[in-house]
């Protein structure tokens, strides 16, 4: 594995989530963004016929949300295909999870969870460039995605190894449906 990747699963790689934001938020009276807990691990060990001299790392991150309001978790799992471009960008593709896997299996500690190289196809998202920014010691991005359907999709991200700022911005034809206005802001879980 390449530096910059090795650089990009260090800070990606965890456990983190946004319980000091909420905590603060609610001091104040008001929890505006949802409480929000990412468990992200390297799964290449879970994929299957995988050529051989395939670069990159694929990425399990299982995304935990609790809204405002409500009582339920919901998981959101991700799955994506990373590679590096030189010395200073890492290039994310979000890869579409195969409809016969639950959701609820998406998860790193399941021992029986497989991907077959061959069925998995990149989701509309399009390339994300991760770059690294020295004085951050870490990667921001800015990338835009239609989604289709007249959904924008739009992730900025700042990403060290003292958390994550993460903002995504919903646009459902031309009208913003993410219902908060600044960054979830993610630390590193002490375990």
């Amino acid at each position: 594995m390449d530096h910059i990747l090795k650089k990009f699963q260090e800070i990606l790689c965890g456990s983190l989530d946004n319980q000091e934001q909420i905590d603060a938020e609610l001091i104040e009276g008001k929890q505006i963004h949802p409480y929000a807990k990412h468990v992200t691990a390297v799964c290449d060990h879970k994929i299957i016929n995988r050529p051989d001299g395939h670069e990159g790392m694929y990425v399990l991150e299982e995304s935990y949300y609790k809204y405002p309001g409500k009582e339920e978790m919901e998981l959101k799992p991700l799955f994506f295909y990373i590679r590096s471009d030189g010395d200073l960008k890492a290039l994310l593709q979000s890869v579409q999870i195969p409809p016969h896997i639950n959701k609820e299996d998406a998860t790193n500690d399941n021992d029986e969870l497989v991907f077959d190289w061959n069925e998995l196809e990149f989701r509309n998202f399009g390339v994300a460039e991760y770059v690294w920014d020295e004085e951050i010691q870490g990667f921001k991005v800015d990338h835009e995605a239609d989604m289709g359907g007249g959904i924008t999709f739009r992730l900025i991200e700042t990403l060290n190894m003292e958390g994550l700022q993460v903002m995504e911005l919903v646009h459902k034809d031309g009208v913003k449906i993410t219902p908060y206005d600044t960054p979830l802001l993610y630390k590193r879980i002490k375990e």
